[in-house]
């Protein structure tokens, strides 16, 4: 049997750099064989996959496809055919030149999975979400679930909680591949601490304690707990960096500017919007925090802010007990409980002998499970046992 990974279509529909994008980003990157990636629009990802000379292609979607949500239901799916054929027609004639066909997201499954039968080629999924009800509605997981099990040779899941979840919606068992996120330190290593001295004077924090919160603005990331959190913390400032992506998670920023003024915290609440400059932002702190109130799939930030030498502390659900061994290389909170959470971080940011105890075991577990290196060698392991 060959030891060179299968030639790899990876498909994406997304244009914007979320989790999913990132950790595709790493894949595609470090592939031994030849590879491309195909997008549904243009943006930020293109850019990021050009810098990584990554060959990239785009074929646009039709308004209808983008624009389904993960809570519609049959008839906004019937409205989406006509586009879905098109779409994977052309991804088809791209495939027939690749040993493989890569879906990277819910959509690029549908698109993928008619693309690949007309191709004749095997279709991988890789499964980014926790599929319940809390994020998807009965027709987009019974659609999910039915493509998956009839048309994917594996689906690849980010963490046990992923597969679980997937398994009890109906996914079948054989085809489930559990690979974790993996994240290169070399952007956190490259943080210089003058670059983090100058973000915290910038920010006029001086010398008080500092917690972030880094994902986008929505209810379901919970970003509303930390802000009743901080309302215990009596010196404490809070950065939310992200900001909303969908119409309803503008309603939810404005919220949490409204909420943090009624709980007199607005001086003390940084909403930082997207950046570039991560790395340096969490270094910037002095705890990271996630807070989602939902079940996370994996909970990427968790592993950043352990690789940047942060304490961490997650909501217990999902994929964060995982990625933390709770007491040991970071904390979990029951979700939504902002008293707990204050208790937590009051703990963390007081303790000058266990917190950087915990941050450091934290960093070394980063460094031993969740690298780039070990997800591309699992991915390319389960991709040879499909030649």
């Amino acid at each position: 049997m060959s030891t060179q990974p299968p030639r790899v279509l990876f498909v994406d529909h997304a244009a914007v750099m979320g989790g999913a994008e990132w950790s595709l980003l790493s894949l595609a990157r470090r592939w031994r064989s030849e590879r491309a990636v195909t997008l549904f629009e243009d943006g930020p990802f293109r850019q990021h996959l050009n810098e990584a000379e990554v060959p990239v292609d785009i074929l646009p979607a039709s308004a209808a496809v983008l624009g389904a949500t993960r809570g519609g239901g049959a008839v906004a799916d019937l409205l989406t055919v006509p586009g879905i054929l098109a779409l994977a027609t052309r991804l088809a004639r791209q495939a027939r030149r690749f040993d493989v066909l890569y879906a990277n997201s819910q959509k690029a499954l549908v698109i993928g999975a008619v693309a690949a039968l007309l191709a004749r080629r095997p279709l991988v999924w890789h499964l980014r979400d926790i599929i319940t009800a809390d994020h998807f509605s009965p027709a987009r997981r019974r659609l999910a679930v039915g493509l998956a099990n009839r048309r994917a040779a594996y689906v690849i899941c980010n963490s046990e909680a992923t597969a679980e979840a997937f398994m009890e919606a109906g996914g079948d068992p054989n085809k489930v591949r559990v690979v974790y996120n993996g994240i290169s330190p070399a952007p956190f290593d490259a943080v210089a601490e003058d670059e983090v001295a100058q973000v915290r004077m910038a920010l006029g924090v001086g010398e008080t304690p500092v917690i972030g919160v880094f994902s986008r603005l929505a209810q379901w990331k919970g970003q509303h707990v930390l802000l009743e959190a901080l309302a215990y913390l009596s010196e404490a400032h809070a950065l939310l960096v992200g900001d909303a992506l969908f119409a309803e998670d503008r309603v939810y920023a404005d919220a949490l500017r409204a909420q943090a003024a009624s709980l007199g915290v607005t001086e003390r609440v940084h909403f930082l919007g997207f950046r570039d400059d991560v790395p340096v932002l969490m270094k910037a702190c002095d705890v990271v925090v996630h807070t989602s109130v939902a079940p996370e799939p994996f909970g990427r930030v968790l592993v950043e802010g352990a690789l940047a030498g942060r304490p961490v502390v997650a909501t217990d659900a999902g994929g964060a007990p995982e990625v933390i061994n709770d007491g040991e290389t970071g904390h979990l909170v029951p979700p939504g409980d902002a008293q707990a959470l204050a208790d937590t971080l009051r703990t963390l940011l007081t303790d000058p002998i266990a917190t950087p105890r915990i941050a450091e075991a934290g960093r070394q577990r980063a460094l031993d499970h969740f690298s780039e290196e070990a997800m591309v060698r699992a991915v390319e392991a389960t991709l040879l046992d499909e030649r």
